[in-house]
């Protein structure tokens, strides 16, 4: 509930502390005393439009500070949260407007958009006047509010969770055929690549050796002539010398053992040597001798694979794994046609599904509007609408699916028998539609309502036994929420817990006025109610009837 509200420097008033208590409060006095004032200074530390020409004559600023005592489980506690604001303790709303017209916002101290403020501040107040144009007045609350009245959050939530299964499906398939339809332009492409890479059958580092064998070819008819003189080198009539000249020596070695064995091993040293390098340029001869044949076929295959890699504009290494890529590909899309139909059955499940759903939620709605019409016409009468009607409209479109449903509800009012219905902005007067709202707001006070409800005049132009209706009704909505009201009806201010006065008085040493609001006790109470019901002179008959109607308010 609102406990607290400071006002400083806005229009008349220059400071202004305010306590409140649950229950009923009203603020009365006379007309031009102020009470618009204080609703629009509240209002701006609602989120409400800032202007410049709130702010006190002569003062750079003005401020207005609303403290709410709230629960933990609160939804404006959750905004709070949502927002990254700290959510101990009370909630503290603080808006500062400069003379200049720029405006700053603050949640418990902490710098917010304004938009996070309005937000936190529609889940804390409603305010309803004859010209509201919020909460109830607005038909794109009233579905909510149906729902919340037939008590529909379970159904509501099933086809919220129908409607996110419908959408992902229906985005998976759209996807999936945007995929497919990209890739049967392309098939004919990729399953001739693959028939031709499967026919050329690349392989890594091939490009690399076949290279290097044309190489060796190329050059091998030069490298033969140097090879054949080493051979003859090798292996020509010096080697039979030195063979004959070891024979020799080793016959020679027992002799002189030590002067010959070191030569004998020398010489057999090298001509091992040269014996090796007889076999080694004969396998280097037989490696560069070649087929003309095997170079032309090289030098194809060359061609074939390099020409190839220009097509495809790769590297001739990465042809093979390119073949495997495509052939991935002209998979994923043989499998992707038969994907299709089962991502469409996908869809039809979850849309038939959904249909379930917010079809039982329709039924819920309708019933529950039933309900909500007669709880509504039972407040009426006394509040003098009793040849009056109020209609819920529900207009279902299957083909207007939303999260919460086929249904656009609106409510209606017939205000005469024999009168067109339609929407109650439109239909209603606007002290019908203050009584409309009134009647609505004591069937929905438990439905999820505001924990404050403003109530602006809305007892502006009807007579003391609709006022007295009127008085009840708010009584009976304040045993389950906060009702602030400012009225001009006594039988109103009589029902109240707490009864502020407002009223203009001269600031001592100048020329001006200031708006001030005084809590009244019990004498100073029944001589305001007494005002109200006399006017100008209070009358004994006048005070009387005061007594008597806080007496009947306390029955």
């Amino acid at each position: 509930m609102l406990s607290q509200l400071a006002i400083r420097d806005i229009v008349l008033i220059d400071k202004l502390d305010l306590n409140f208590r649950e229950g009923l409060s009203v603020l009365t006095g006379e007309t031009g005393a102020g009470k618009s004032i204080l609703l629009d200074a509240f209002a701006l530390a609602l989120g409400g439009r800032g202007d410049g020409r709130l702010v006190r004559h002569g003062e750079a600023q003005g401020a207005v500070t609303a403290v709410f005592d709230i629960g933990l489980d609160h939804p404006a506690r959750a905004l709070a949260a949502q927002a990254d604001l700290d959510t101990e303790g009370d909630l503290i709303l603080r808006r500062i407007q400069m003379a200049d017209g720029r405006t700053r916002a603050f949640v418990n101290d902490q710098p917010v958009g304004v938009q996070v403020l309005r937000a936190i501040g529609l889940a804390l107040v409603e305010i309803h006047g004859q010209h509201d144009d919020r909460a109830l007045a607005d038909p794109g609350t009233h579905r909510a509010i149906l729902d919340a009245f037939g008590g529909l959050h379970g159904p509501l939530a099933q086809v919220g969770e129908a409607a996110k299964r419908v959408r992902a499906a229906r985005t998976n398939l759209a996807e999936h055929r945007a995929r497919v339809e990209a890739a049967r332009k392309e098939v004919d492409f990729l399953r001739h690549a693959v028939d031709e890479l499967e026919a050329l059958d690349p392989k890594a580092g091939e490009e690399t050796a076949l290279a290097e064998r044309r190489t060796v070819m190329q050059q091998g008819e030069k490298v033969a002539r140097e090879l054949n003189e080493a051979i003859e080198a090798s292996g020509g009539p010096g080697v039979a010398h030195l063979s004959a000249a070891l024979r020799k020596l080793e016959r020679r070695a027992g002799q002189l053992p030590a002067l010959v064995e070191p030569c004998v091993a020398a010489l057999d040293a090298a001509l091992t040597a040269l014996d090796e390098a007889h076999s080694v340029l004969d396998a280097a001869l037989r490696e560069a001798e070649f087929d003309p044949r095997e170079l032309e076929r090289v030098e194809e295959r060359l061609f074939a694979l390099r020409a190839a890699s220009r097509k495809y504009d790769v590297p001739v290494d990465d042809l093979a794994a390119l073949r495997e890529r495509y052939a991935s590909d002209v998979a994923v899309i043989d499998a992707g046609e038969e994907a299709l139909g089962g991502l469409e059955q996908t869809l039809a499940t979850a849309e038939t599904a959904y249909a379930k759903a917010a079809t039982k939620l329709t039924d819920g709605r309708r019933k529950a509007a039933k309900a909500l019409d007669a709880a509504v016409k039972g407040e009426l009468p006394p509040l003098k609408l009793e040849r009056a009607r109020f209609i819920t409209e529900i207009a279902t479109d299957p083909e207007s699916r939303d999260p919460a449903g086929y249904d656009r509800v609106e409510f209606w009012a017939q205000t005469n028998p024999g009168t067109r219905p339609g929407p109650m902005m439109k239909v209603a007067s606007g002290g019908e539609l203050s009584r409309f709202m009134l009647a609505l707001k004591v069937v929905l006070a438990d439905k999820g309502s505001a924990p404050t409800l403003i109530f602006d005049e809305i007892d502006t132009g009807v007579g003391g036994a609709v006022a007295d209706a009127i008085g009840a009704r708010l009584g009976r909505l304040a045993t389950r929420v906060q009702v602030v009201a400012v009225t001009h009806a006594p039988q109103v201010a009589a029902r109240a817990e707490t009864h502020f006065l407002i009223a203009k008085d001269p600031v001592k040493g100048s020329d001006r006025v200031a708006t001030r609001v005084a809590s009244l006790a019990a004498p100073a109470r029944r001589e305001e109610i007494a005002r109200m019901l006399a006017g100008a002179t209070v009358t004994d008959e006048a005070r009387a009837a005061a007594a008597r109607l806080l007496l009947a308010a306390d029955a």
